[in-house]
């Protein structure tokens, strides 16, 4: 089956800068580099959507320095590099909750998603300040208001997701080592198949990122089921698949 929407939990960006004997903050900066690096290589694969967690609800309990150090990154991103995700025609979607951020900083995700709106290449979502339970739980509420409210008809729980954008996840690829999913797109990520590296997400190259592309198109899919439910006609050589 084809690898339509990919998810990334980028981790082991602090691991990396320590054993540099380098601040965390270089690591989050050359895990910013390599994740328009992947952004670019995922669209050379043909997937269509790549989704990335960048900053957890729980990230907030870092030192100040680190939290701070973030933030900047994040605004030295929507400042310089819109102009790149236009002319390689990506869209960018920002999820979570915005509201702990200030107000140039919401002013910059929204100026950013908006530039990028009419964009129709790659998909590509950044969650910050994001958690999939909290999200599931704010989706839960809309459908209680809207249930209430007067000739309203009910909407399902995933159009009231931050994610209602997106399409089921195919592929996760967590890097770092840690194998757990971290409160991340809890609910698209319900038939994905799983990849865990010990690579730091600075270290994860081009040729890490292909490893992990093709170990998917040598699963069988069976979403419950058995080799005889795998639709015929699926199988198509991994080298064609990767270009």
């Amino acid at each position: 089956m084809k690898l339509n929407h990919l998810a990334i939990i980028m981790d082991g960006n602090r691991r990396w800068a320590r054993m540099r004997t380098l601040r965390a903050l270089a690591g989050h900066d050359k895990g910013a580099e390599r994740l328009q690096e992947a952004a670019r290589n995922a669209a050379g694969y043909g997937i269509k959507y790549l989704s990335v967690f960048a900053f957890s609800a729980e990230n907030w309990r870092r030192s100040d320095a680190e939290v701070t150090g973030l933030l900047s990154l994040m605004r030295k991103f929507l400042k310089n590099e819109i102009d790149s995700l236009v002319t390689d025609n990506v869209r960018l979607y920002i999820i979570g909750d915005r509201l702990a951020f200030d107000a140039e900083l919401q002013g910059l995700f929204a100026q950013a998603e908006a530039r990028t709106a009419a964009c129709d290449g790659l998909h590509l979502t950044v969650a910050v300040n994001y958690g999939g339970q909290q999200d599931i739980e704010q989706a839960a509420h809309k459908m209680a208001a809207a249930a209430q409210a007067v000739n309203t008809n009910p909407a399902s729980l995933h159009s009231c997701l931050m994610t209602s954008h997106l399409p089921p996840v195919d592929l996760l690829i967590r890097t770092g080592g840690e194998k757990r999913l971290s409160n991340f797109l809890l609910w698209e990520l319900s038939y994905a198949e799983l990849y865990f590296t010990d690579i730091f997400w600075p270290d994860f190259d081009a040729e890490a990122l292909k490893e992990a592309v093709a170990g998917y198109y040598n699963r069988k899919r069976r979403f419950g089921g058995d080799d005889s439910e795998i639709q015929a006609g699926q199988h198509v050589p991994i080298a064609e698949k990767l270009g």
